[in-house]
């Protein structure tokens, strides 16, 4: 076995001790899907236009969640990275013959196997449950922006987990990512209508850049000139976050 996939086996065995947190990673985004999808799509019709386009609430929500289960996998697994940090056991695997950049990647590839079985459960929900017309000759670029937002932002976590000392402290710098991330950006709603300065905080969001990407591949809304700019962001803000985590590792003890 190579040191990535002892690392990958690890996370594995770690997290399904502890079953909580599967539900949030894969479970708590599609409550979200049929909760706000639901009750939104009542409100608003199921044949309304969103972002111009005849598409109902839940059609648009689910790129959203796609996004939302990236982002939650993310958070889980770097709090279990600073949990090790915080008891030690990080200093110990670091005297094991298991290069820093393995580590790295062994995690990061759980993360992926997550996020995969996430995003497949909340397309096969969108398709059966919901019928919802989704682009599945799209379904290349979705994985494609999911590894990429996976790795970008389980490489930023990451980087707090090892940077940040207290526990409340990186609960907290957690959190309010999550609240601001998700709510100042496309995901719930779009942003022709919204205040200046919200979309303007929105477009600064790589949450945003990788909602959009992912509601063009699979709902054909948006413009490409855009697009091909928000793919160019998240792929540069996913290499920034990877140096940043590689180096608060390196300058691990």
């Amino acid at each position: 076995m190579t040191g990535a996939g002892a690392v990958f086996y690890r996370d594995y065995r770690q997290r399904m001790t502890n079953i909580s947190l599967v539900f949030w990673d894969l479970l708590a985004p599609v409550a979200y899907l049929v909760l706000f999808g639901t009750g939104f799509e009542r409100m608003l019709g199921t044949t309304s236009a969103v972002a111009g386009e005849p598409f109902g609430y839940i059609a648009f929500l689910i790129p959203g969640v796609l996004a939302m289960v990236t982002f939650g996998v993310a958070m889980n697994t770097s709090w279990g990275f600073f949990t090790d940090k915080d008891s030690g056991i990080v200093y110990e695997m670091l005297t094991y013959p298991i290069t820093r950049y393995q580590i790295l990647l062994g995690k990061i590839g759980f993360n992926l196997l997550l996020a995969f079985i996430g995003v497949v459960i909340v397309l096969a929900l969108g398709a059966l449950a919901f019928a919802v017309p989704l682009a599945w000759r799209s379904v290349p670029m979705v994985i494609v922006v999911t590894v990429v937002a996976t790795a970008g932002w389980f490489a930023i976590f990451t980087g707090f987990a090892i940077t940040l000392n207290r526990m409340d402290t990186f609960n907290a710098v957690a959190s309010a990512m999550y609240i601001l991330l998700m709510f100042f950006s496309s995901m719930f709603y779009p942003l022709d209508n919204v205040p200046m300065w919200f979309r303007v905080l929105s477009y600064l969001n790589p949450m945003t850049w990788q909602v959009d990407l992912l509601r063009f591949a699979l709902l054909g809304i948006g413009h490409p000139t855009a697009l091909i700019a928000e793919g160019i962001a998240l792929t540069v803000f996913a290499s920034v976050c990877l140096c940043f985590a590689v180096r608060s590792l390196n300058r691990v003890a």
